[in-house]
């Protein structure tokens, strides 16, 4: 057996393009970058797959790799025996038949996968590195839950989206300490899932401010005439708008106000005064923008993933999370996510009260940013490798 760390993928559902093909098939076959094909330094050793969809490939992987895979979750830890024998864990609990509740969120497995890694973790007494795709949880309980879990249990624990490893155009990254006064995203897609995307886009740059990360006071979800009504009325700010989608590129060309039908908004109340807002217009723009005032100046990015084959993007996210299993220190603070799967509840809850502004004690997330540099493209454009298709996609 090979001496690299031991890594069980712990999977929803394997799928073209699912995110376990994104991100579990660059731990078999290498990341691409823009620095070329990447070889894995660790090894995918177990597999454990939640549902078989009819398009699944996960069992084509297994053969063709010869990963087994193990009918519950403690048995793809400990690999069929009664000790951990893994030295990491992926978690990823994106995609698959799952039930969506009443205000709309699809209601992954995440509590439940975490619930199982940790107590295997727990009772052979031996702390992994764990890494859980996207948000912790559709509600905050829960995510608070995997939070404070993996905390008792001294776990490194990594989580969140890939936007903040995006390439930007221009280059822009906020020292620590910059005095940010006011910030807004424009993203793609729909609440439950883009808007996660485009709030971890927004939180990775405002962490970096002042004073570090303080939580969010208040939460309110707007859509429609009320999106204009509130920016007319100072509630956010339609210049950093206008700059922020002046800088994506992939997109329909027209005025902010009618380039997209669908359009709705987050605004966010930080604890230390910050105002910030993700502004989504799905269809219209299908990368993320990002811009700040900054002692009363703008400054603005494109933040681009490269969503097509071979999503690179998921590369750089890869990279960072293969790099905390070989040293046990996470590239960036999972507070990011904690707080941002917060907000998100609280917007879907806003949204289910016609856009009422909802009081959010409980997001009292406090921390300060990482001054570890993660893994990401310094170029404001994918080259190389990352643009070029994998030839064996199907598995």
């Amino acid at each position: 057996m090979s001496d690299r760390k031991r890594i069980a993928a712990i999977i929803t559902e394997y799928r073209v393009p699912a995110h376990a093909d994104v991100i579990v098939g660059k731990f078999i076959k290498g990341f691409p970058t823009d620095d070329g094909l990447l070889d894995p330094q660790v090894e995918i050793v177990s597999m454990y797959l939640d549902q078989l969809p009819p398009n699944d490939i996960g069992m084509a992987v297994s053969e063709r790799y010869g990963i087994p895979v193990f009918r519950s979750i403690p048995s793809a830890l400990c690999l069929g025996g009664d000790e951990l024998a893994v030295d990491g864990v992926l978690a990823i609990a994106e995609h698959g038949d799952y039930a969506y509740n009443e205000k709309g969120q699809n209601m992954y497995p995440r509590r439940y996968f975490m619930e199982q890694i940790c107590g295997v973790i727990a009772s052979r007494g031996r702390p992994i590195p764990v890494y859980s795709d996207k948000h912790l949880s559709y509600n905050w309980q829960d995510a608070r839950w995997v939070y404070e879990r993996t905390r008792a249990l001294e776990v490194p624990f990594m989580a969140g989206s890939s936007l903040p490893l995006a390439w930007r155009d221009p280059w822009l990254e906020h020292e620590i300490g910059t005095p940010i006064e006011e910030a807004v995203v424009i993203g793609p897609g729909q609440l439950d899932s883009y808007g996660f995307h485009s709030l971890e886009a927004l939180q990775c740059m405002v962490e970096r401010r002042a004073g570090g990360e303080s939580g969010v006071a208040a939460v309110r979800y707007l859509e429609g005439d009320q999106i204009w009504t509130a920016a007319a009325a100072g509630a956010w700010s339609r210049e950093l708008a206008e700059a922020a989608l002046d800088r994506i590129t992939d997109r329909e060309e027209g005025p902010l106000a009618g380039i997209c039908d669908e359009a709705y908004a987050i605004l966010l109340e930080y604890r230390d005064g910050l105002r910030a807002a993700v502004l989504q217009l799905p269809g219209a723009v299908r990368e993320w923008g990002y811009a700040g005032r900054v002692d009363g100046r703008v400054e603005s990015t494109d933040m681009n993933t490269h969503r097509s084959n071979p999503h690179p993007i998921f590369s750089y996210l890869g990279l960072n999370i293969q790099e905390m299993f070989m040293t046990g220190a996470a590239q960036y603070p999972v507070e990011r996510t904690l707080l941002v799967s917060g907000v998100l509840e609280v917007a879907v809850d806003s949204k289910f009260q016609a856009g009422a502004r909802l009081e959010t004690p409980h997001l009292d997330v406090v921390y300060q940013p990482s001054s570890r540099q993660p893994i990401r493209p310094r170029g404001v454009h994918p080259t190389g490798a990352s643009i070029v298709p994998w030839t064996d996609e199907q598995i």
